[in-house]
């Protein structure tokens, strides 16, 4: 790897480590949500390979936010039914190369990332409490 490659890998990573939890949970469904759109493509497109590997993607950030969810709140209980239900959806539209369950799941991850992106507005400065919403606890 050149030398430019590895401080851009470096940047990236200390751009993820220094961002707020609820910025990150923003651009994890903002991630989410490109990869789907790249899959609804790319199936489109009859490129099988590359919407297998996004939906792949897209599932793997979905586990990665079952894993954020703080199951002492029962919204979260809520919210892991809900991931739960997206992951096998886009299992189902992996398998089927169907778009319309893709349109499906993107728009739940739509109003999760736009409320969220609200939330982590909400907290603001780092010195204002914790704001808890969806199960997670989301300092500023």
């Amino acid at each position: 790897m050149n030398m430019n490659a590895l401080a851009y890998d470096q940047y990236k990573k200390t751009s993820i480590e220094t961002v707020s939890p609820g910025r990150l949970l923003v651009m994890l469904y903002d991630g989410a949500i490109k990869n789907i759109d790249t899959a609804k493509k790319a199936i489109n497109d009859q490129d099988i390979n590359t919407a297998h590997q996004q939906l792949v993607n897209a599932q793997d950030i979905i586990t990665e936010l079952i894993c954020t969810l703080n199951m002492d709140y029962e919204i979260a209980h809520s919210l892991y039914s809900l991931y739960e239900y997206m992951q096998h959806q886009l299992a189902q539209a992996n398998l089927k190369k169907d778009v319309h369950i893709l349109d499906e799941v993107r728009t739940f991850l739509v109003e999760l990332r736009n409320t969220w992106e609200e939330a982590a507005k909400k907290a603001g400065a780092k010195d204002k409490p914790a704001v808890v919403a969806g199960g997670l606890s989301i300092k500023g």
